[in-house]
């Protein structure tokens, strides 16, 4: 019996793509998937064949000041970029939470309207923060958890968002103080506005709840962090990666390079492509490498000196393209940490926030691939570096045995089977 699962993923396209090969998943077994987005991201979704019920999450803000908000937010935020971990918590880390906080305010009131006239019989939230609408929506909701799995909180796994290794204790410590000093103001709003809703507070530096349904980590098992105490399978299900189909993608030609050259695909998410100065810098250095390249840009690829052996495009298709690459070069964000691993590609992770600090770490401790710093390289330690992700062979083999053990999962449909459980039980 079809029934319909409303997908609310944040406004960003790492959580509303994973939200896409799910719901693809649940449409191939006669369900009807449908998103709840900001409007900021309306279309997305309907050019995979989605209804969509746009929620506002920006106030007051014009569809003009929404469009440039985020753009602006890291344009701004450009300089904390080159901090480590613990100096960007108060300088991009806090701000970012009080955006976000401010947003889960501003949505309400629309989210619990375009929830009663859906009338889903199951929600898929992949956010950062709690919505009172969902949780009193008056059917089950599933968390999705499509950042770095340490989101799930532990005494044995690194604080999220800090980088930092398994068993670095002080290092935890250290992060978790500045953390909760930096969002205590902010935090005690939100926990105001859960008590206006008749919710529970949460405790400091808490943001979000697990599930009492279900919770889905995007994250790779063998990956994953030991914790002092293991996630019980019947509340949590890890995925191993959760890649949407993108069709095909043509590879363009490299006038006067050669077909077997190796192919790197550099691509840095959507809010890294407003650092020019350092996509300059790389274009400049992969010209003297023997290597193709193809590289995400953003919109106006016209402002960058293109040599022979660099294609650049606005956006590529991107699980359409990682099958054909030998190497990934990216910021650490969830679905490409997960497509790299998921089609057995090395990946070289120059991180600059949120949780790719936490994927660059985890790729280097676990050898499936490198960390570099995002800026505080030379061209010799990149070019050094990628020699090494292709010519590592106990790096290969373990890509080959994550490739089989994470496609043989089928992580969408693992997931669609699961919600379908769960609607067949209510």
């Amino acid at each position: 019996m079809s029934k319909t699962i409303a997908f609310f993923p944040e406004a960003a396209y790492g959580p509303a793509l994973n939200c896409v090969g799910i719901a693809q998943a649940l449409r191939d077994m006669g369900h009807r998937a449908v998103f709840l987005c900001d409007k900021g991201f309306e279309g997305v979704f309907a050019e995979y064949g989605f209804e969509e019920y746009l929620v506002n999450m920006s106030g007051d803000m014009s569809d003009e000041e929404v469009a440039n908000y985020w753009d602006d937010f890291i344009k701004n935020h450009l300089p904390h970029f080159h901090l480590s971990p613990l100096d960007q918590i108060e300088t991009y880390v806090a701000p970012v939470w009080e955006a976000i906080v401010e947003s889960a305010i501003s949505a309400e009131d629309d989210l619990k309207r375009q929830i009663a006239d859906i009338k889903p019989d199951l929600i898929c939230i992949d956010n950062v923060i709690m919505f009172p609408a969902v949780k009193q929506a008056g059917c089950p909701w599933v968390r999705i958890i499509s950042c770095s799995e340490n989101e799930v909180v532990d005494p044995e796994v690194p604080p999220h968002l800090s980088g930092c290794s398994q068993g670095d204790y002080e290092g935890f410590e250290t992060f978790n103080k500045r953390f909760e000093a930096a969002v205590a103001k902010t935090h005690h709003e939100f926990n105001q506005f859960l008590i206006s809703k008749d919710l529970p507070p949460y405790k400091l530096g808490e943001f979000f709840e697990p599930s009492e349904t279900m919770n889905f980590l995007l994250y790779p098992k063998p990956l994953a962090f030991k914790r002092a105490n293991p996630l019980p399978e019947t509340q949590y299900q890890y995925l191993e990666g959760c890649v949407r189909d993108d069709g095909e993608y043509q590879l363009p030609e490299f006038p006067a390079h050669r077909a077997e050259q190796p192919l790197i695909y550099v691509a840095f998410g959507s809010l890294g492509d407003s650092d020019i100065e350092l996509y300059q810098r790389m274009i400049k250095a992969f010209a003297n490498m023997p290597y193709r390249f193809l590289m995400k840009v953003g919109e106006d690829t016209s402002i960058y000196d293109c040599p022979e052996n660099v294609h650049l495009q606005g956006w590529y298709p991107q699980p359409a393209v990682v099958p054909q690459v030998d190497l990934f070069i990216h910021h650490g964000g969830n679905n490409s940490f997960n497509e790299a691993l998921y089609f057995g590609k090395p990946a070289i992770i120059m991180p600059y926030c949120w949780d790719g600090h936490d994927n660059a770490t985890r790729i280097e401790d676990t050898g499936y691939g490198r960390k570099l710093p995002r800026y505080d390289w030379s061209e010799d330690a990149l070019r050094n570096a990628i020699d090494e992700c292709l010519d590592n062979p106990a790096m290969h083999h373990k890509l080959q045995a994550i490739k089989t053990h994470m496609q043989q999962a089928q992580g969408t449909l693992k997931a669609a089977m699961t919600i379908n459980e769960i609607l067949n039980g209510i």
